[in-house]
């Protein structure tokens, strides 16, 4: 008699379907972990000359406002380490977002609009799976990392914090929510690349590139209106001013410290609604990549 292997084989369970998925994520960041390494070692003067510019780049982004902080002992309501805590804080935001999402991950527009979404596809497993891994550049991509802990350890050692575990807590998950803000603004915008490849192929790096520039600026005394664009459409206050004025203590309203973390489920939730949508709309088009007619064709 043989065995039905339908009746036979076991349901797998929910917990053992999350640990292989979470296995399989692991497995994929030593993997790239290794091709990014050997990135670095094939060629060791290009890789340094990549990785001082990287990080002289992300220092620039901050230095200005580190030398306003020194000049008037601080801006508005922040003294000069509150304002390198947020400068470190932002600036290791943007570090996990390059060592975790590169490689056209967070500029998803690129590989929408380049057909390079085509080579994720045809991949056996979720196409989130392949989004959480396929960036993930810990030797190369950590450039700005490392700058933004300095400038963290700096302040907190000069303002002596309270670092309780519940602070930390809270922390981590600020920083999380900050991480997905920029994700999800990015996708939202990276989105339209779906309906329009040339056209918005650059528009997640720009919209992450606008985030950078006006993420270092204490957004104190704006007119609520403007203030609250800052937080929503172009969420730049959660990229660090508003988390950054919960930890520290500036605004001690007991619901400031779940702001950023609000409005990253939100954010996260519109942005996977209209990723959701482009990707109907690109099952029934396709990539112009491989066309005569398209303009990578």
């Amino acid at each position: 008699m043989v065995d039905n292997p339908i009746v036979d084989t076991p349901t797998p369970s929910v917990s053992a379907i999350r640990g292989g998925m979470l296995g399989r994520i692991l497995h994929l960041w030593r993997m790239y972990a290794a091709l990014d390494l050997a990135f670095i070692v094939a060629d060791l003067k290009l890789a340094c000359l990549y990785i001082v510019a990287d990080t002289i780049s992300s220092v620039a982004l901050v230095t200005g406002m580190l030398l306003l902080s020194e000049r008037f002992a601080g801006i508005g309501p922040w003294s000069q380490l509150q304002v390198i805590f947020m400068l470190g804080y932002a600036t290791t935001v943007s570090g996990v977002l390059n060592t975790f999402f590169g490689y056209n991950v967070l500029m998803i527009s690129r590989r929408i609009g380049r057909g390079q979404l085509d080579h994720t596809l045809v991949q056996p497993q979720p196409i989130l799976v392949s989004l959480l891994t396929e960036g993930f550049t810990p030797f190369s991509g950590s450039a700005t990392l490392f700058p933004g802990i300095g400038l963290l350890i700096w302040a907190i050692t000069g303002l002596a914090l309270p670092i309780t575990a519940g602070w930390l807590a809270l922390f981590v998950i600020n920083i999380l929510s900050s991480i997905a803000s920029v994700l999800a603004f990015s996708f939202l915008w990276g989105s339209l690349a779906f309906w329009a490849p040339r056209a918005a192929e650059e528009i997640s790096s720009s919209a992450t590139q606008l985030l950078d520039q006006l993420k270092s600026f204490p957004l104190d005394g704006l007119a609520p209106l403007l203030l609250g664009g800052l937080m929503t459409v172009v969420p730049v206050g959660v990229v660090a001013w508003s988390p950054c004025r919960s930890l520290l203590g500036i605004d001690q309203a007991p619901y400031a410290s779940w702001i950023t973390p609000l409005i990253a489920v939100l954010m996260s939730l519109i942005a996977i609604f209209v990723f959701r949508k482009g990707m109907h709309n690109y099952e029934r088009t396709g990539s112009q990549r491989y066309s005569s007619l398209g303009h990578r064709g």
